[in-house]
């Protein structure tokens, strides 16, 4: 029977059902035996809403855990253990009621289950338990002993689990003398009500399932709602300021409630009192160039006690700049057909209040992170300009040298030069070209070249693998000979290459 603290519903079922087994040991009528089938229909329906409930507990258990680590993962692990341990043992007890039920053809008739064969059968040898009634026994012990050290030994629900999954022996009323569990619980019972004993034990796992996890949630929460755990934050306009200007953000509490309105505030050494809503408004001299601490305590009353949260940060004052910051992403030059990234910044100006012109090339992009593709001069020049916020103006500019693209190699299966390879490889490998050292991402198609054969003549090849031409002169070729591809014609990104260096093949046989 379950233990611990129990719903009224769940009192009025463990009551009906000491009735039914007292009924047992008087005449078994086939009401009684529907009385039984009836009460597992409703032991079944409980279980199903309280495995309903119990996955969303573990599932806002998880949840927590994901975005509170160090208040809730440990609890989780337990949590996780539990469903595990719980998860085996159920499905253990449901497959033993399938094999109890298993010759018959209609499970809802319950007058029909009166026999008592199958347990005295499967639990019983003579005087002795089977290999099954053992195991039956061990699965109850184990459950016990698993949860109770998943949860540690003086967890508040030891002595819960023991009473509830109890294999002790039982005291005959009458007799007054000591009965095995087994013996006393499941010989000689008609098979519906060894069928409910079986759901009874199954509800008594989900309703363990349920205490254990609420516990676990709701001591955290209880815990999480004190005081103790809120934390200032600073929230400043913005990181850095000049020198001359107001440093101007706010101060709120981890657990922000605008109805929260310390008692008092203390900000760097002194009491402040610029409160609005829950919020400590910052609005102060920045200082001198350099780094300065934001630091003090939010004072609260809690049961009669002051609880102070601390809060702290800093912000560093810099000088005014009299020039942009703009640098080249890949190197110093830029590059004659291509989209070549530009960095802008200014300190102390966000991207979005930069405005960024170019000359010598189109330039798109935006926040700090633009492309210039050069036109057909030899210069670029990015112009950068801003407002300060007390109103001074900021011209900048920055130049870069426009090159074409530096001379491609010719390659085959991804090496350069000479490569030496099989006859038929080449005949089926694709020529290709490529820039080893060059600091782009280049999607570069080869659209024709030329091949020799030593003995041959020149064949021109459109596309980038051989064909019938091609491969026709390459059959006549012989192991060691040295097959040229030269005059690669290419395009990188949509541009065409001036110039492809050749590659050559020595064939291996």
């Amino acid at each position: 029977m379950a233990g611990g603290k129990m719903s009224a519903r769940q009192k009025m079922i463990n009551l009906m059902y000491l009735v039914f087994i007292a009924m047992l040991a008087m005449n078994m009528s086939k009401e009684v035996l529907s009385a039984f089938g009836f009460m597992n229909e409703k032991l079944s329906e409980n279980n199903i809403s309280t495995t309903a409930k119990n996955n969303e507990a573990y599932a806002n258990l998880a949840m927590k855990a994901s975005e509170q680590a160090a208040k809730f993962a440990k609890l989780n692990k337990e949590a996780i253990k539990i469903k595990g341990y719980s998860a085996d043992f159920y499905t253990y007890l449901e497959e033993l009621k399938s094999k109890m039920t298993a010759e018959i053809e209609d499970k809802n008739d319950y007058e029909s289950m009166d026999k008592t064969a199958f347990l005295d059968e499967h639990f019983f040898k003579g005087d002795k338990f089977t290999a099954e009634g053992q195991e039956f026994l061990d699965k109850i012990n184990t459950y016990r002993s698993d949860v109770t050290n998943a949860l540690g030994k003086d967890n508040k629900f030891a002595p819960i689990l023991a009473k509830r999954f109890s294999t002790d022996d039982v005291i005959n009323a009458e007799t007054k003398k000591e009965i095995p569990f087994l013996n006393a619980r499941y010989e000689g019972f008609p098979l519906v009500a060894s069928l409910t004993s079986l759901t009874q034990m199954q509800a008594d796992i989900k309703n363990t399932e349920s205490d254990i996890v609420s516990d676990l949630l709701g001591g955290k929460m209880e815990e999480a709602l004190s005081l103790n755990n809120y934390k200032g934050i600073v929230a400043l306009d913005k990181n850095a300021y000049f020198a001359g200007e107001k440093v101007t953000g706010k101060i709120v509490l981890g657990r922000y409630d605008a109805t929260m309105i310390p008692d008092n505030v203390t900000l760097n050494g002194r009491d402040y009192k610029n409160i609005q809503s829950g919020q400590v408004i910052i609005d102060m001299p920045a200082g001198n160039v350099g780094s300065h601490d934001i630091k003090g305590k939010i004072a609260f009353t809690q049961n009669g006690e002051v609880v102070e949260v601390p809060f702290e940060s800093s912000y560093s004052v810099i000088p005014q700049p009299g020039d942009a910051v703009v640098s080249a992403d890949k190197m110093n030059v830029v590059y004659r057909g291509l989209d070549n990234p530009i960095s802008v910044s200014l300190p102390g100006v966000s991207d979005h209040n930069l405005r960024v012109s170019a000359s010598g090339g189109k330039l798109t992009g935006g926040k700090g992170k633009y492309s210039i593709r050069p036109a057909g001069g030899s210069v670029a020049t990015i112009n950068v300009s801003a407002t300060l916020s007390n109103g001074k103006s900021v011209n900048s500019k920055a130049t870069f040298r426009i090159k074409d693209i530096p001379a491609a190699m010719g390659s085959v299966r991804g090496q350069y030069g000479t490569v030496r390879m099989p006859k038929s490889g080449l005949s089926t490998a694709p020529i290709a070209a490529g820039l080893p050292d060059f600091e782009f991402d280049l999607n570069i198609r080869v659209q024709s070249f030329k091949i020799k054969v030593p003995g041959q003549l020149t064949i021109i090849v459109n596309g980038s693998s051989l064909n019938a031409a091609a491969k026709q002169k390459l059959s006549k070729a012989k192991r060691g000979d040295i097959i040229n591809i030269y005059g690669i014609k290419a395009t990188a990104n949509g541009y065409n290459l001036k110039k492809v260096l050749p590659v050559n093949i020595e064939l291996t046989n």
